[in-house]
């Protein structure tokens, strides 16, 4: 299994994007983008943006959690990807003629985020191709894990969507198998696309048959190879 066979099969986060990005900035601009950031603190469950609502603002994730997601009339939710830190909210609003956000963003836990205009964020865009490209190169991972998401949500059973799910949380979330469990059985429901008490089905059998442990909120990944074969049959 090869780390590029991970990330194909896991794609529900993002990497550490905004590191790459932000070192191609010369110290003009970067001292352009410092001076037009504001840093907003959101507690866990606040809403960072707000789908349908004007798409004013660049957002660079310097810590916690995000959930990037679609609502819809019914009140449910479609969750694209989850975002940790480093990385950028709202590009989407960079197309012409796009001038709302296509999504709502919400904190998972209590996450900090620098805030920029994004009359800025485009000038460094026109100014820098280099800068410019990482952002071209962000746009079309998004794509891949939204992508992702989608034939895991169509295509699998239960037991393979949750296999995921976990697997991304051990691979692109937290980077080790064994990690702070900071979702709830609901928000893991919501991004499986399943119930909470599947969730907690299977959570159950997981552990009965020796695939994960859970003890004081951490969930530890104990036979990888099993549950990663899951994922991939689905």
């Amino acid at each position: 299994m090869t780390e590029g066979q991970t990330s194909a099969q896991h794609s529900c986060a993002i990497g550490n994007n905004l590191i790459s990005c932000m070192e191609i900035l010369t110290p003009d601009e970067s001292t352009l983008l410092e001076s037009k950031m504001v840093v907003v603190n959101y507690r866990k469950g606040e809403i960072i943006c707000k789908q349908g609502a004007p798409a004013t603002q660049i957002m660079f994730v310097r810590e916690g959690l995000v959930k990037i997601y679609m609502e819809s009339n019914s009140g449910e939710n479609l969750v694209l990807h989850i975002m940790p830190e480093m990385n950028i909210i709202g590009l989407s609003a960079l197309f012409e003629g796009n001038n709302v956000y296509q999504f709502s963003a919400q904190a998972y836990i209590n996450t900090r985020v620098q805030v920029v205009d994004i009359q800025t964020f485009r000038q460094l865009i026109r100014t820098n191709p280099e800068f410019s490209l990482k952002i071209i190169a962000l746009l079309a991972e998004y794509n891949t894990i939204i992508s992702g998401r989608f034939f895991c949500l169509t295509q699998k059973q239960t037991y393979g969507r949750l296999a995921d799910v976990l697997l991304c949380l051990a691979n692109r979330i937290y980077k080790q198998r064994k990690f702070p469990l900071s979702l709830s059985r609901k928000e893991l429901a919501e991004i499986a696309g399943m119930s909470v008490e599947s969730v907690a089905r299977i959570l159950t059998r997981f552990k009965e048959e020796n695939l994960i442990e859970m003890e004081c909120k951490h969930l530890n990944i104990v036979d990888y190879d099993r549950l990663f074969d899951i994922s991939l049959k689905g």
